[in-house]
């Protein structure tokens, strides 16, 4: 059975001072991209930055500074986030994917506290001086994504061929997206990503992502389903979805370190030791096409 490999490069959850590894200048976020590439990832899930500071960008010129470099050197699925920061506006996180129209986007399917203040806890060097206050202030941070903003990223990305990576941070984001499915506006194939793990949505427990398992069986009669968890049991997550018949999401967007204590020097790292998990339960790593051909994407892009 074919397992699709997903790698988020770099988001907007940690921030550069927390790993000297995790990229955000354009050549290091192609660089990283094209490695994890080459380790199996049939999928990368991408985020911009501000290679001045670091910031998460929504910038279509910090786009086009490593996705034509990104298509040059992979045939790896590309997919944007439209979910891009919490702090930004629906616009702003939508520029970016409407000016490229990639074959596939991420899409939040509910509006959740965001809660990253535990992470400014531990005593470190800030590298930018945005860091620590961003990180403490999300005790009062809301990700907005109401059904509005839902049926309008549908309605705009879905009009021009892509398909969805439907994030679902806990059982109500499935109902959200069966809402969205009856309205017309969701079609088949679907790829659900169950995310586990972040404060504010479900916790990353075995038994909770069985009930997600469960629930989505219940609302959808054919889909593909993937699961990250963000944070330290990102890895037995990963071994618990291929187990189950599931895709599985790494990257350092969602953890850090490669295993307790050691952070991983690279995306490709996970994604290497995610590839050998799966391959030594019998699954077998699909290739970008066979993603495609899976989730019945438009077909690969190549970026200018």
């Amino acid at each position: 059975m074919k397992i699709i490999i997903s790698c988020a490069i770099t988001g907007s959850i940690h921030t550069p001072s927390m790993s000297a590894h995790l990229p955000f200048t354009a050549q290091d976020i192609a660089a990283q991209a094209i490695a994890a590439a080459q380790a199996g990832a049939a999928v990368l899930h991408l985020h911009a930055r501000d290679p001045l500071d670091g910031r998460p960008s929504a910038s279509v010129d910090h786009w086009r500074g490593f996705l034509p470099a990104i298509s040059a050197g992979s045939d790896a699925v590309v997919n944007m986030t439209t979910g891009g920061s919490a702090v930004m506006t629906l616009d702003q996180r939508l520029a970016a994917p409407a000016h490229f129209a990639p074959e596939m986007c991420s899409l939040n399917m509910g509006t959740m506290n965001f809660a990253l203040y535990p992470m400014a806890a531990k005593p470190r060097d800030w590298r930018f001086d945005w860091e620590e206050p961003f990180l403490k202030g999300s005790d009062d941070l809301v990700f907005k994504n109401t059904p509005r903003d839902i049926a309008g990223v549908l309605g705009l990305m879905g009009g021009k061929g892509a398909r969805f990576e439907f994030e679902c941070y806990d059982i109500s984001h499935l109902y959200m997206l069966r809402h969205f499915v009856d309205r017309g506006l969701v079609a088949g194939p679907l790829f659900l990503q169950f995310v586990l793990g972040v404060l504010g949505g479900i916790a990353a427990e075995p038994e909770h992502l069985l009930q997600m398992k469960q629930t989505a069986e219940k609302l959808f009669p054919v889909f593909e389903w993937s699961v990250l968890a963000a944070g330290r049991r990102q890895m037995e997550f990963a071994a618990m979805a291929a187990a189950m018949g599931g895709h599985v999401r790494v990257g350092l967007e969602d953890n850090l370190y490669l295993e307790r204590g050691v952070l991983a020097k690279s995306n490709a790292e996970q994604v290497a030791k995610v590839r050998g998990i799966a391959e030594a339960l019998g699954r077998v790593v699909a290739s970008p096409d066979e993603a495609r051909a899976l989730l019945g994407l438009k077909g690969r892009q190549v970026f200018a």
